[in-house]
C-alpha cells in the first residue's frame, strides 16, 4: 500500500464517481460502484507501479526519492513487476464487466499510464500527461452508466470535466515538482519549474487552476447544477488556499500539504457536490 501510494486514490476516485453520478442523474448500484472502484485502484495502482519500475534509477540519484521501496531494496524488480500485472488483470476484467464500450476503451489509459514516466526526459508537458491519465476517471465514470461516448451530445459534460481535471491535475503536479528542482536542472530532467524556474512555475500553476475552475462552471452549467455559486465559491477557495500556502515559501513541507491535503479535499468537494445534486434529482 505505501510502495504505491494508496492515500493518492483519493485525487481521481472522487471524480470517477461523479461522472457516474452525473450519467446516471441519480445514485448508481451497488455492482456499478464496485465495479468503478475495482476499475480505477486497478489502473491507478498500475500507473503508480509503472512510473516506480521506469524511475527506479533517477529515484536512486535523488536524495529525496532514494529511500523508495525498489531503490531502497523493500521491493524486488520482479515483485513489482508482478504487482503491475496484476493490477493491469483486475483493470481489463473489471472494465469488460462493465459494459461493452468500458471494454473497448481501457487500453487507452494503460497506455499513457506507462508511457507518462518516460516523458520527463524530454518534454516538460509531461505534467499534461499525467492530467491526462486522471482525467480519464470522470469520462470513465459516465461511460460506465451509459455505455456510449457521444462527444456532439450530453457527453460534452464529462469531456469538459475531463479536460478540467487534466489542468487541475497540471497544475498542482508543477507544484509537487518544485521539491525537486535542484535535482531535475542538474540531471537535465524536464518539468515546468526547472525551464522557467520556481516563480513562472506557480503563475502556470495558477493559470492551470483557473482553468480547471472555469471548465468545471462550464460543465455543471451545462448539466444544470442547482448549486453551482456554492460549488463553485468552495472549490475556488480551497485552491486559492494551496496557492497562499506556496506563495512565497516552497519548502517540501508546505508542498506536501498543498499537494495531498488540500487535493484531495478539492476532489471529495467536488464528489459531495455531485451526490447533492443527485439526491435532488431523485
Amino acid at each position: 500500500m505505501d510502495f504505491i501510494k494508496i492515500e493518492h486514490t483519493l485525487f481521481a476516485l472522487p471524480f470517477a464517481y461523479a461522472g457516474a453520478l452525473l450519467a446516471a442523474k441519480g445514485l448508481i448500484d451497488v455492482r456499478l460502484a464496485i465495479l468503478v472502484f475495482t476499475t480505477f485502484t486497478g489502473i491507478r495502482t498500475a500507473a503508480m507501479t509503472f512510473n516506480r519500475i521506469i524511475d527506479r534509477e533517477i529515484d536512486a540519484r535523488n536524495p529525496r526519492t532514494a529511500s523508495r521501496h525498489i531503490p531502497a531494496g523493500v521491493i524486488s524488480l520482479r515483485e513489482a513487476y508482478t504487482i503491475a500485472a496484476l493490477s493491469l488483470a483486475v483493470y481489463f476484467i473489471s472494465a469488460s464487466m462493465i459494459n461493452t464500450t468500458t471494454m473497448i476503451l481501457s487500453p487507452i489509459p494503460a497506455v499513457t499510464a506507462y508511457i507518462y514516466p518516460y516523458l520527463k526526459r524530454y518534454t516538460c508537458l509531461s505534467h499534461y500527461v499525467l492530467g491526462l491519465n486522471l482525467a480519464y476517471a470522470p469520462i470513465g465514470g459516465w461511460i460506465a452508466v451509459t455505455n456510449s461516448l457521444d462527444i456532439f451530445g450530453s457527453e460534452l459534460i464529462p469531456i469538459i470535466i475531463g479536460i478540467g481535471v487534466m489542468f487541475w491535475v497540471a497544475g498542482f503536479d508543477v507544484i509537487y515538482a518544485l521539491q525537486d528542482l535542484e535535482f531535475d536542472m542538474r540531471e537535465g530532467l524536464h518539468s515546468i519549474g526547472a525551464h522557467f524556474g520556481p516563480n513562472t512555475a506557480l503563475w502556470i500553476s495558477r493559470l492551470n487552476h483557473l482553468a480547471f475552475l472555469t471548465l468545471t462552471t462550464i460543465a455543471l452549467k451545462l448539466y444544470g447544477a442547482e448549486f453551482l455559486p456554492v460549488i463553485i465559491l468552495a472549490l475556488s477557495s480551497l485552491i486559492f488556499y494551496e496557492h497562499y500556502l506556496i506563495k512565497d515559501r516552497y519548502d517540501n513541507e508546505k508542498i506536501q500539504i498543498a499537494f495531498f491535503h488540500v487535493n484531495a479535499a478539492v476532489s471529495a468537494m467536488f464528489l459531495l457536490s455531485v451526490i447533492l445534486e443527485a439526491l435532488l434529482k431523485l
